[in-house]
């Protein structure tokens, strides 16, 4: 039970630097977060907790839901093109973080070291966990902001943001889980075990993606004198040219 009420904190405590981020940096701290939010999810999702019914899940997941909202953000304040922009960046900085750490880990320690057993517990990843996780975000990411911008076509009121943001992130991170399940526990698991992972870890998406709405309404009301230039029309037409 503790971890089950220390994660509805860990969650309010996230969603709260969001807005902070935001409200004190603008679309520069949108960028910011993406860069940082890439990396620490990926470091979170090493450890595994268990919550009431048996449930055992890995962290990460609020840090990643927030990169779907990000990228929401960006499109609905600023156009597509700065959410793919952003997604570029998160990816940069997902593969500059892991061939980085990667030639950190070959450094040999000093006899007196501490800190290499435990660099290599966070960063020595599987080589199927880095390429799912890098291979998931990208494809996963990319679609959220078509999708993003083709339910918009229809559901374009500003009282609509809702349907625009759970249905893009809904579809999009279910292809993200899926992807990373399959490339980096397909054949390790027996089927019902990659199943139940597969499941569980959506689920949560999906809770976190619907408990993250109100925090995106909030965000979107922050106004900042950016948004009073000329807008994100032009670079719609000109990314879907």
């Amino acid at each position: 039970m503790f971890n089950l009420l220390w994660g509805m904190l860990f969650v309010v405590v996230n969603f709260g630097f969001y807005l902070l981020c935001y409200r004190l940096f603008g679309k520069k701290g949108l960028y910011a977060w993406v860069g940082v939010a890439t990396v620490i999810a990926n470091i979170q999702v090493a450890k595994t907790i268990a919550l009431p019914f048996d449930i055992v899940m890995t962290l990460g997941n609020t840090m990643y839901v927030t990169l779907y909202m990000t990228s929401d953000l960006l499109n609905e304040k600023y156009g597509r093109a700065e959410a793919r922009n952003a997604v570029w960046f998160g990816f940069f900085t997902l593969l500059m973080t892991t061939v980085i750490m990667q030639m950190v880990l070959w450094f040999e320690p000093q006899e007196t070291d501490i800190a290499q057993h435990s660099l290599k517990t966070i960063f020595g990843l599987m080589p199927r966990l880095a390429a799912g996780s890098l291979t998931a975000y990208f494809i996963s990411q990319f679609l959220d902001v078509r999708l993003y911008a083709w339910i918009r076509k229809y559901y374009s009121s500003s009282r609509q943001l809702w349907i625009r943001s759970n249905g893009s992130t809904m579809v999009s991170s279910f292809v993200d889980t899926l992807i990373f399940c399959t490339i980096a526990f397909a054949g390790t698991y027996d089927l019902r075990v990659w199943t139940e992972i597969l499941l569980t870890t959506y689920i949560v998406k999906f809770l976190l993606t619907g408990a993250g709405t109100p925090i995106l309404y909030i965000a979107r009301s922050f106004k900042f004198a950016e948004d009073e230039l000329p807008a994100h029309p032009a670079a719609d037409s000109r990314s879907a040219s």
